[in-house]
């Protein structure tokens, strides 16, 4: 395998990682509460390119890489090319675009407000001393 090639695949791994975080990442935010700064921008940014119908810069880069290996590159983007095959057996329609952006935003919708009513609860039980640090327990 040539390294283009090599570089090709690495990068459709990045993305589908990508993909991945910016849909689900907020279930790590729950374990790691910096990487909030980190996923919010991802979130959106996925969601911005499925709404406006714009090619992510990744999907470029892996054809210009697999043209240069000597492969052909492909038409559409990433979630055209790799996922909706596996999801839809149709083509991929703005309509459909819009419904994909939208399910990034209601999943992490759902999992920050979840974390934002963990997060009060806990401040709420502090405030009144119970299960803080100086509470026994009982």
């Amino acid at each position: 395998m040539n390294s283009y090639r090599l570089l090709a695949d690495l990068t459709v791994v990045a993305h589908f990682v990508f993909v991945l975080f910016a849909v689900g990442g907020g279930l790590l935010v729950l374990r790691w509460r910096r990487i909030v700064w980190l996923h919010i921008p991802a979130a959106v940014w996925a969601a911005l390119i499925e709404f406006y119908g714009w090619v992510c810069p990744l999907t470029p880069l892996e054809n210009w890489l697999r043209v240069r290996s000597g492969a052909s590159g492909y038409r559409g983007g990433f979630i055209e090319h790799y996922i909706l095959p596996v999801l839809y057996p149709r083509a991929l329609t703005r309509e459909l675009q819009i419904v994909l952006g939208i399910f990034v935003l209601v999943v992490n919708l759902a999992i920050y407000s979840w974390l934002l009513i963990r997060v009060m609860k806990g401040r709420d039980l502090e405030e009144t001393g119970v299960g803080g640090a100086g509470s026994s327990g009982r």
